[in-house]
Parts: C-alpha cells; sequence; structure tokens
C-alpha cells in the first residue's frame, strides 16, 4: 500500500509537469514565473483530489508526520528545483553568486511541505489564502536569493580594480 501511495505522489509531480509543458507560454517564463507556475498547478490538481490527500496524510494535527510516502515527490521536486537552480546559475558571471543546487533544491522541498501544510489547514473559498502564500513565499525566496545587487557591487569592483592596476 505504501508504495502504491508513493506512486500516488509522483503521478501528482508528473501530471503537473505535462500540463505545464502544454502550455506554450511556460517555455518562455523566467524560473520565478516557473516554480510560481508549478505551485500553482500542483495544488490545483491536489484540490481535484482533496479527499484522497486528506485521507493519505490523516487528518492528525501534525499531517507531515506521513511524510514517507513523499519520498519520490521530494525527489522530484529536488530534481525540477535543480534544473531550475543550475538554469539560473549558467546566466550568472561570478562564482560568489551562484547558488548550491544541493542547498537550494532542498529549500525548494522545505517550501513545498510548508504549502502543503498551509494548504491542508485553509478553508477559505477556492484556496485563496494558499495562493496568496504559494505567491508570497516563491516571490520571497526568489527576492531572498536574488544577487543581483552583489554581482553589480562585484562587477564595480573588477572595473575599479582593472582601473586602477591597468
Amino acid at each position: 500500500m505504501e508504495s502504491l501511495q508513493k506512486e500516488i505522489w509522483i503521478f501528482f509531480f508528473e501530471e503537473t509537469k505535462t500540463l505545464l509543458e502544454q502550455d506554450e507560454a511556460y517555455a518562455g517564463y523566467g524560473n520565478r514565473e516557473r516554480m510560481l507556475s508549478f505551485y500553482f498547478t500542483f495544488f490545483e490538481l491536489l484540490g481535484l483530489n482533496r479527499s484522497y490527500v486528506l485521507f493519505a496524510l490523516g487528518q492528525t494535527a501534525e499531517p507531515m508526520q506521513q511524510l514517507g510516502q513523499l519520498k519520490g515527490l521530494r525527489r522530484s521536486i529536488k530534481l525540477f528545483a535543480r534544473e531550475l537552480i543550475e538554469d539560473a546559475n549558467a546566466e550568472k558571471n561570478s562564482k560568489i553568486t551562484k547558488h548550491n543546487p544541493d542547498i537550494f533544491s532542498e529549500g525548494a522541498w522545505l517550501q513545498l511541505a510548508f504549502l502543503l501544510r498551509f494548504w491542508i489547514q485553509d478553508d477559505s473559498p477556492g484556496f485563496e489564502k494558499t495562493d496568496v502564500a504559494i505567491e508570497k513565499s516563491v516571490n520571497t525566496i526568489f527576492d531572498i536569493f536574488d544577487n543581483t545587487p552583489l554581482e553589480r557591487v562585484l562587477d564595480f569592483g573588477k572595473f575599479l580594480f582593472k582601473e586602477r592596476f591597468a
């Protein structure tokens, strides 16, 4: 039974990815928009299967105790996040501003676990509060880890160094 439960969560992930890839606009999205689209689509799919999700995770005060069945989902989320991180790192000029894919992909998993718990407890119409939590959490994470100011300072420092010693 546990193996079947794990497969269902992987199915939710894969179905979300399939739905996103069918959207022509998705290919042109930046990483922030891809992550937002993923979460919105994933939780919409979970909403269509809410009875199962609540049953599978149990309706205890601490539903995250059922994490064993989410191992496959965790692996898939981390791979998805790793792809986004490596894509973003390819655009970075400085090694200092590149993100560690292992750390950041684990962060994406923790974010999903937080959002899943939030969604389970959300009783707002149409899960509006979950939508806000998704948007705010993704935007916050991307803003925190956006190293554009640091990259600009490093670029300016290199310029000054070259000018001083050239």
